[in-house]
Protein backbone atom coordinates (compact mmCIF):
# COMPACT_ATOMS: atom_id res chain seq x y z
CA UNK A 1 0.00 0.00 0.00
CA UNK A 2 1.32 2.96 -1.24
CA UNK A 3 0.14 4.94 2.23
CA UNK A 4 2.30 2.74 4.25
CA UNK A 5 4.84 4.15 2.82
CA UNK A 6 7.35 5.72 3.96
CA UNK A 7 7.75 10.04 2.63
CA UNK A 8 10.88 8.97 0.90
CA UNK A 9 9.78 5.84 -0.05
CA UNK A 10 6.39 7.84 -1.75
CA UNK A 11 8.36 10.13 -3.22
CA UNK A 12 10.82 7.52 -4.99
CA UNK A 13 7.88 6.05 -6.46
CA UNK A 14 6.78 9.21 -7.48
CA UNK A 15 10.04 9.71 -9.51
CA UNK A 16 10.30 6.07 -11.15
CA UNK A 17 9.24 5.51 -14.72
CA UNK A 18 6.27 4.01 -13.71
CA UNK A 19 3.42 5.89 -14.27
CA UNK A 20 1.00 5.05 -11.31
CA UNK A 21 1.67 6.13 -8.64
CA UNK A 22 0.96 9.82 -10.05
CA UNK A 23 -0.90 13.34 -10.11
CA UNK A 24 -3.93 11.51 -8.67
CA UNK A 25 -2.37 9.89 -5.91
CA UNK A 26 -0.36 13.24 -5.21
CA UNK A 27 -3.27 15.12 -5.33
CA UNK A 28 -4.89 13.07 -2.70
CA UNK A 29 -2.06 12.87 -0.38
CA UNK A 30 -2.10 17.01 -0.63
CA UNK A 31 -5.46 16.93 0.75
CA UNK A 32 -4.92 14.37 3.68
CA UNK A 33 -1.63 16.97 4.69
CA UNK A 34 -4.41 19.90 4.36
CA UNK A 35 -6.70 18.20 6.69
CA UNK A 36 -4.10 17.10 9.11
CA UNK A 37 -2.22 20.77 9.29
CA UNK A 38 -6.34 21.76 10.15
CA UNK A 39 -6.57 19.51 12.68
CA UNK A 40 -3.64 20.16 13.85
CA UNK A 41 -4.52 24.23 14.41
CA UNK A 42 -7.86 22.59 15.85
CA UNK A 43 -5.67 20.22 18.49
CA UNK A 44 -3.38 23.46 19.40
CA UNK A 45 -6.66 25.61 20.14
CA UNK A 46 -8.44 23.42 22.39
CA UNK A 47 -8.27 23.91 26.24
CA UNK A 48 -6.41 26.94 25.72
CA UNK A 49 -8.32 29.56 28.12
CA UNK A 50 -7.37 32.52 25.19
CA UNK A 51 -9.95 30.74 22.89
CA UNK A 52 -12.01 28.86 25.29
CA UNK A 53 -14.84 30.74 22.84
CA UNK A 54 -13.56 28.69 19.97
CA UNK A 55 -13.41 25.52 21.53
CA UNK A 56 -16.58 24.14 20.38
CA UNK A 57 -16.55 24.78 16.48
CA UNK A 58 -12.65 24.13 16.85
CA UNK A 59 -14.01 20.30 18.41
CA UNK A 60 -16.44 20.04 15.65
CA UNK A 61 -13.79 21.03 12.75
CA UNK A 62 -11.08 18.20 14.73
CA UNK A 63 -13.69 15.54 14.28
CA UNK A 64 -13.84 16.17 10.38
CA UNK A 65 -10.54 16.97 9.54
CA UNK A 66 -9.60 13.69 10.95
CA UNK A 67 -12.22 11.99 9.22
CA UNK A 68 -11.23 13.84 6.19
CA UNK A 69 -7.21 12.69 6.11
CA UNK A 70 -8.43 9.27 6.69
CA UNK A 71 -10.24 8.98 3.30
CA UNK A 72 -7.94 10.78 1.38
CA UNK A 73 -5.24 8.39 2.78
CA UNK A 74 -7.18 5.74 0.69
CA UNK A 75 -8.14 7.76 -2.24
CA UNK A 76 -3.92 7.69 -2.36
CA UNK A 77 -4.27 3.99 -3.05
CA UNK A 78 -7.56 3.69 -4.42
CA UNK A 79 -6.31 6.20 -7.66
CA UNK A 80 -3.14 4.29 -8.56
CA UNK A 81 -5.17 0.66 -8.37
CA UNK A 82 -8.27 2.87 -11.02
CA UNK A 83 -5.35 4.04 -13.06
CA UNK A 84 -4.07 0.31 -13.17
CA UNK A 85 -7.68 -0.90 -13.93
CA UNK A 86 -7.88 1.45 -16.98
CA UNK A 87 -4.54 0.07 -18.30
CA UNK A 88 -5.49 -3.74 -17.71
CA UNK A 89 -8.86 -2.85 -20.24
CA UNK A 90 -6.63 -1.31 -22.96
CA UNK A 91 -4.66 -4.28 -22.67
CA UNK A 92 -7.85 -6.53 -23.46
CA UNK A 93 -7.74 -8.61 -26.85
CA UNK A 94 -9.35 -7.07 -29.57
CA UNK A 95 -9.48 -9.61 -32.31
CA UNK A 96 -13.13 -10.84 -32.69
CA UNK A 97 -16.20 -8.77 -32.00
CA UNK A 98 -17.08 -10.20 -28.97
CA UNK A 99 -13.75 -9.90 -27.62
CA UNK A 100 -14.20 -5.59 -28.97
CA UNK A 101 -17.57 -5.45 -27.36
CA UNK A 102 -16.13 -6.57 -24.21
CA UNK A 103 -12.89 -4.79 -24.25
CA UNK A 104 -15.30 -1.52 -24.92
CA UNK A 105 -17.45 -2.16 -22.24
CA UNK A 106 -14.21 -2.44 -19.66
CA UNK A 107 -12.54 0.33 -20.86
CA UNK A 108 -15.89 2.48 -20.48
CA UNK A 109 -16.26 1.05 -16.82
CA UNK A 110 -12.20 1.17 -15.77
CA UNK A 111 -12.37 4.96 -17.07
CA UNK A 112 -15.19 5.87 -15.27
CA UNK A 113 -14.28 4.78 -12.43
CA UNK A 114 -10.40 6.46 -12.70
CA UNK A 115 -12.89 10.04 -13.21
CA UNK A 116 -14.78 9.24 -10.26
CA UNK A 117 -12.02 8.45 -7.89
CA UNK A 118 -10.49 11.68 -8.38
CA UNK A 119 -14.09 13.49 -8.03
CA UNK A 120 -14.19 11.88 -4.71
CA UNK A 121 -10.61 13.34 -3.52
CA UNK A 122 -11.87 16.83 -5.15
CA UNK A 123 -15.17 17.07 -3.11
CA UNK A 124 -13.01 16.04 -0.17
CA UNK A 125 -10.47 18.88 -0.66
CA UNK A 126 -13.64 21.00 -0.88
CA UNK A 127 -14.81 20.14 2.43
CA UNK A 128 -11.03 20.67 4.14
CA UNK A 129 -11.28 24.03 2.36
CA UNK A 130 -14.69 24.60 3.89
CA UNK A 131 -12.85 24.19 7.25
CA UNK A 132 -9.90 26.56 6.72
CA UNK A 133 -11.23 29.77 6.79
CA UNK A 134 -12.54 28.85 10.56
CA UNK A 135 -9.26 27.53 11.74
CA UNK A 136 -7.71 30.52 10.39
CA UNK A 137 -9.61 33.23 11.43
CA UNK A 138 -10.66 31.83 15.14
CA UNK A 139 -7.89 28.79 15.91
CA UNK A 140 -4.87 29.51 17.64
CA UNK A 141 -2.90 32.21 16.52
CA UNK A 142 0.88 31.09 16.60
CA UNK A 143 -0.36 28.25 13.92
CA UNK A 144 -2.00 31.05 11.18
CA UNK A 145 0.78 30.13 8.96
CA UNK A 146 -0.55 26.23 9.12
CA UNK A 147 -3.80 27.14 8.81
CA UNK A 148 -2.80 29.13 5.60
CA UNK A 149 -0.59 26.07 4.42
CA UNK A 150 -3.60 23.70 4.86
CA UNK A 151 -5.82 25.64 2.76
CA UNK A 152 -2.60 26.54 -0.23
CA UNK A 153 -2.40 22.43 0.13
CA UNK A 154 -5.96 21.56 0.09
CA UNK A 155 -6.56 23.80 -3.24
CA UNK A 156 -3.67 22.65 -5.12
CA UNK A 157 -5.07 19.12 -4.09
CA UNK A 158 -8.42 19.72 -5.43
CA UNK A 159 -6.81 21.14 -8.60
CA UNK A 160 -4.66 18.46 -9.06
CA UNK A 161 -7.61 15.98 -8.75
CA UNK A 162 -9.40 18.14 -10.92
CA UNK A 163 -6.90 17.43 -13.77
CA UNK A 164 -7.40 13.74 -13.45
CA UNK A 165 -11.01 14.04 -13.90
CA UNK A 166 -10.84 15.83 -16.97
CA UNK A 167 -7.68 13.74 -18.65
CA UNK A 168 -10.40 10.43 -18.15
CA UNK A 169 -13.23 12.14 -19.42
CA UNK A 170 -11.91 12.12 -22.77
CA UNK A 171 -12.04 8.09 -22.97
CA UNK A 172 -16.16 7.92 -21.82
CA UNK A 173 -18.60 8.65 -24.66
CA UNK A 174 -21.47 9.25 -22.29
CA UNK A 175 -21.63 12.56 -23.25
CA UNK A 176 -24.51 13.40 -20.23
CA UNK A 177 -22.49 11.94 -17.44
CA UNK A 178 -19.32 13.94 -18.95
CA UNK A 179 -21.22 16.99 -19.68
CA UNK A 180 -22.81 16.62 -15.39
CA UNK A 181 -19.37 15.74 -14.43
CA UNK A 182 -17.74 19.07 -16.02
CA UNK A 183 -20.21 21.35 -14.57
CA UNK A 184 -19.87 19.69 -11.48
CA UNK A 185 -16.06 20.78 -11.69
CA UNK A 186 -16.51 24.13 -12.20
CA UNK A 187 -18.89 24.71 -9.25
CA UNK A 188 -15.66 23.00 -6.89
CA UNK A 189 -13.22 25.29 -8.35
CA UNK A 190 -15.47 28.62 -8.22
CA UNK A 191 -15.89 27.71 -4.57
CA UNK A 192 -12.51 26.64 -3.68
CA UNK A 193 -11.29 30.31 -4.92
CA UNK A 194 -13.71 31.83 -2.73
CA UNK A 195 -12.14 29.89 0.42
CA UNK A 196 -8.64 29.89 -0.25
CA UNK A 197 -9.02 33.25 -0.44
CA UNK A 198 -11.24 33.96 2.65
CA UNK A 199 -8.37 32.03 4.77
CA UNK A 200 -5.75 33.70 3.27
CA UNK A 201 -6.92 36.69 3.93
CA UNK A 202 -7.51 35.94 7.64
CA UNK A 203 -3.70 34.86 7.62
CA UNK A 204 -1.95 37.49 6.48
CA UNK A 205 -4.47 39.87 9.24
CA UNK A 206 -2.69 37.34 12.47
CA UNK A 207 0.83 36.85 10.92
CA UNK A 208 1.11 40.67 9.13
CA UNK A 209 4.02 41.28 7.40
Amino acid sequence: MLAKLTVEGFVEELASNSPAPGGGSAAALSGAMAAALVAMVARLTIGKEKYKDAEKEMKSLLSRADALWGKLLESVDLDTGAFNDVMVAFKLPKETERQKEIRTEAIQAASRRAAEVPLNTAFRCLEILRLTPAVAARGNASAASDAGVAANLAYVGLQGAILNVRINLGSIKDAEFTKGIRATLEEYLTEAATLRQEAIKSVDERIGG
